[in-house]
């Protein structure tokens, strides 16, 4: 199992027979992992959080809870395989909503500091953190950041908001794993992974931290709070 694009791709370059049960690749197709969702054709297969198609909606969630916004840092890693599509669709609706986008890369989590200080310069109003699993792991340090520099957030993952960030919106990533699972039975009773379709996520959570709004100073409008499907207060 692999989960996310830059252990996919680690995965597709180190094995062409043994079996891959992917988790959570933005667009599997795009990113040359399978030949289709539903012939994946080689040794790889698995269940995609369709990132790309989703990006956009962050951004608009965004700009929901910060009507005046209009200048947003996108925090993306060059090195995941999915980041370039996903900041095409992110610079998309930034354009649609009339919002500019200062994008700034991050490989490691050493250059951390270093980015939130760019973010200063770029005179950014909020953050928009490109899916990443560096950046889920880095989930707690990111918020704290975020904070220092009172920066509201967004992202791809709940456990980010969990952490300290303001809101995020995506699939939920232990609904994938026990899905992926599934895979990983059929695979080990004898099923070909070329043969077993690839899946997408149907479901999709927004969730919004009302401790975080709270300490940078917002109030989140009511309308979005009713189509939240959890606040942690």
């Amino acid at each position: 199992m692999a989960h996310g694009s830059p252990a996919i791709h680690a995965a597709k370059e180190a094995t062409s027979t043994i079996p891959v049960v992917m988790v959570g690749p933005g667009d599997p197709v795009a990113t040359g992992f399978v030949a289709s969702l539903a012939r994946p054709g080689g040794n790889i297969t698995g269940v995609s959080n369709i990132d790309v198609g989703v990006a956009a909606k962050r951004l608009e969630l965004l700009k929901a809870a910060l009507p005046k916004l209009s200048r947003v840092v996108a925090l993306r890693n060059p090195t995941n395989p999915a980041a370039e599509l996903l900041f095409r669709e992110t610079q998309a609706a930034a354009r649609t909503l009339g919002i500019e986008i200062h994008l700034i890369d991050v490989r490691d989590p050493g250059e951390l500091e270093r980015a939130f200080s760019m973010m200063a310069k770029a005179r950014a109003e909020a953050l928009n953190v490109i899916a990443d699993p560096m950046f889920l792991s880095q989930r707690r340090r990111i918020a704290n950041l975020a904070m220092t520099k009172r920066l509201p957030s967004v992202f791809a993952r709940n456990e980010n908001v969990e952490a300290g960030g303001l809101m995020s919106y995506g699939a939920v990533l232990g609904d994938l794993y026990r899905h992926a699972a599934t895979y990983v039975d059929k695979i080990l009773k004898g099923a070909k992974p070329a043969d077993l379709p690839v899946e997408q996520a149907t479901k999709f959570e927004l969730v919004i931290n009302l401790k975080t709004a709270k300490a940078l100073g917002l109030t989140i409008p009511q309308t979005l709070l009713l189509r939240a499907d959890h606040v942690i207060e």
